[in-house]
Parts: structure tokens; C-alpha cells; sequence
């Protein structure tokens, strides 16, 4: 597995992450909106902490230099 996440992306994605994972319960989301919200959020926290994102691998993007 190679690293295709920079830096800026990487902290990005970590904000991003909490803020899906904590919003649906401050917000109070229907039950549906927060399962998705959380799942994106844990996507988001997790290539985030890997620095490794598989779409992006597909489709060829590099956010490191």
C-alpha cells in the first residue's frame, strides 16, 4: 500500500471525519442520515490515519507530491 494522501488532504479528511461523526448527534439526524454521516465519517477518519485512499488509487490521483 503505497501513501496517496499529502498533507493538507490528510488533515482535511481528519476534521471532516470528526465532523461527520459527531454532527448527527448534536443535529439529532433521522436514524437513516445518521448511519451514513457516521460510516463517511469513520471512511474519512480512517484513510485520513492510513494516508491511503483506494478511489483514489483507481482513478490515478496523487495528492502527494
Amino acid at each position: 500500500m503505497q501513501i496517496n494522501i499529502g498533507t493538507p488532504e490528510r488533515i482535511a479528511r481528519l476534521i471532516l471525519g470528526v465532523v461527520l461523526v459527531v454532527l448527527p448527534w448534536l443535529a439529532q439526524f433521522p436514524p437513516l442520515w445518521t448511519w451514513v454521516s457516521v460510516i463517511a465519517g469513520v471512511v474519512m477518519l480512517v484513510t485520513g490515519a492510513i494516508r491511503f485512499c483506494p478511489v483514489w488509487r483507481i482513478l490515478g490521483i496523487g495528492g502527494r507530491k
